[in-house]
């Protein structure tokens, strides 16, 4: 017959882990709320001050919240910034009418970027939800151990599922990450084919263009443009 002292341990552990994990995730709510509630009563440069920290300081946003923050910034008349979260909210909702307000708001015929193939899809559904996978397997991890410690003559069972947890855990941290783009703020913009204005011009170009940032060099990222290595300065992009 089980120790019924462990048992108890085993199951408070568990509820507290629970809450504690629930407690965390609330913060981030509670922002959102206070600042949906401050764009509802049209109180719009307090509301993006939140949405702002939110996406700078915790990572955290919605596809509606980046709605919301293009239309305000466009209202304030900065369509560098409107542009970039119309295209962050892009990669979840690849829609052609998000391209066609771009457009008015770069005054672009074409663009170039914005395509999304199906694998850029699933990792973006994986990037998506990260943050909960994460907390899952640490959290089931946590469980694993709490119940080897709770029956000692069963340990082993729980060793190969809580390595494979803890694996899982790791690899999305450290390997889940998604590609560092950028969107095009200068005008115009030199696209160069080696990282100094002595090189040689590929392209130029005006502001709404999307790109893929490889490497820094010196005042240059390191861009890939049309399948090849490109060179644009950094004062000319903003990352999305």
């Amino acid at each position: 017959m089980p120790n019924i002292h462990r048992v108890i341990v085993a199951k408070f552990s568990v509820f507290f882990l629970g809450l504690f994990y629930v407690t965390v995730t609330q913060a981030s709510d509670i922002s959102l709320s206070k600042a949906d509630s401050l764009f509802a009563e049209k109180q719009y440069t307090d509301a993006l001050v939140i949405y702002e920290r939110m996406l700078r300081d915790e990572g955290s946003y919605s596809p509606a919240m980046l709605l919301k923050m293009a239309f305000i910034s466009e209202g304030m008349g900065d369509f560098a910034k409107s542009t970039t979260y119309l295209s962050k909210y892009y990669d979840h909702n690849p829609n052609p009418k998000v391209i066609t307000k771009i457009r008015s708001l770069t005054g672009q015929t074409t663009l170039y970027g914005y395509e999304v193939s199906d694998g850029e899809k699933f990792l973006k559904f994986l990037l998506d939800v990260k943050m909960e996978l994460s907390a899952f397997l640490t959290f089931f991890v946590l469980v694993l151990i709490i119940f080897a410690v709770a029956y000692p003559r069963k340990r082993k069972v729980f060793y190969a599922p809580a390595l494979v947890c803890l694996t899982l855990a790791l690899a999305c941290n450290n390997l889940l990450n998604a590609p560092e783009t950028a969107i095009v703020t200068g005008s115009p913009t030199l696209i160069m084919d080696s990282p100094t204005a002595a090189g040689n011009l590929i392209r130029r170009v005006e502001v709404g263009h999307r790109v893929k940032i490889e490497s820094s060099v010196d005042k240059w990222y390191e861009v890939e443009w049309n399948n090849r290595k490109a060179y644009i300065r950094k004062d000319n992009l903003s990352k999305i």
